[in-house]
């Protein structure tokens, strides 16, 4: 070990155990009456719950995740975050992308790590964490708003969920041009989307797709035609209905309460401008003659093949029949 590598006396040697919570960590408390909090693990802080005395977050710095925890009056496990406690725990100024519609937003897009991604509307955010986690670690996300305040509480949600350094957020107003180009995918969840089709059309790669999110269908109707006018192919449209199942021995059914409608979804893909004809003859390619001066062309082969040695005595009919 190097000199200076070796703590001074007395100095607390802190090393995290994989799998261990952390200062700096965001926590999911489940309670077991199904109450959840987010909590940010700093020194010192107390967190006031539902049923006891307020828990003291700095007594699970280098504790396991999904360590029980008996309360005064329940219990509750902490628990490491998903994509989907930190969609629907985001602090809202507005509505939110369900986790239901994003997951199937970022397969039909084909959105993936190193991808490239366009996001019209940030909102609070939720799509854009989602987006950041699926192109992390060699792709970005460049979110666009017209406003200038709404975004600063996306970036709060963001930085919370450690994904910041994957997302950049611009302001523009609606078709204003794009100073980024060749992005692999476009999200649109604004009002009236097809006032964008040319500027996103332009922005995108051949074969880049297209994303718009609207919940009615007078909209989604205006928006794909739209598409359509512009050389969009592939345009079609989904909705997404989730409905929990109470799975319990001998009562198994489905909840009372569903997440019905929230967007609808309208897909599509941007097409090349480059065309092959296939349509158009190959030229007939050509070989030397036999005296070698002149080139004699490759004359296609007759569909019907003569027999070796066989002479073309015209037809059947025509022919001498062998004497019996």
């Amino acid at each position: 070990m190097k000199e200076d590598s070796v703590p001074a006396m007395n100095e607390t040697i802190t090393q995290q155990i994989p799998g261990t919570i952390a200062e700096g960590d965001l926590v999911l408390v489940w309670f077991d009456d199904e109450r959840t909090y987010m909590i940010d693990v700093t020194r010192g802080k107390r967190v006031a719950i539902h049923c006891g005395k307020p828990l003291v977050v700095e007594d699970w710095i280098g504790q396991p995740f999904g360590k029980k925890i008996i309360c005064q009056h329940g219990f509750c496990y902490l628990l490491k975050p998903t994509m989907e406690d930190l969609m629907m725990k985001a602090s809202r100024e507005s509505g939110i992308i369900y986790p239901k519609d994003a997951a199937l937003l970022i397969m039909k897009a084909g959105i993936h790590s190193g991808s490239k991604v366009m996001e019209i509307g940030t909102g609070s955010g939720s799509l854009t964490m989602a987006l950041a986690q699926a192109v992390a670690p060699n792709g970005h996300v460049f979110s666009y708003d017209r406003r200038e305040d709404l975004p600063k509480n996306a970036y709060k949600n963001i930085d919370r969920a450690g994904l910041s350094k994957y997302v950049t957020f611009c302001q523009r107003q609606a078709m204003d041009p794009f100073t980024e180009k060749d992005f692999d995918a476009v999200t649109l969840d604004i009002p009236q989307p097809w006032e964008e089709v040319t500027v996103v059309k332009q922005a995108l790669k051949p074969g880049g797709r297209l994303v718009s999110l609207n919940p009615t269908f007078n909209q989604i109707e205006k928006m794909a035609e739209a598409l359509r006018e512009q050389g969009f192919i592939l345009v079609e449209a989904r909705e997404l209905l989730e409905r929990e199942i109470l799975a319990r021995a001998g009562k198994t059914r489905p909840v009372q309460r569903m997440i019905g409608h929230t967007e609808f979804m309208l897909f599509a893909v941007k097409t090349s401008e480059v065309t092959t004809d296939l349509r158009q003859s190959a030229p007939i390619p050509v070989l030397p003659n036999v005296s070698g001066d002149e080139t004699a062309p490759v004359l296609p082969v007759s569909d019907e093949k003569k027999t070796e040695g066989s002479k073309d005595n015209g037809p059947v009919s025509e022919r001498q029949s062998p004497q019996a």
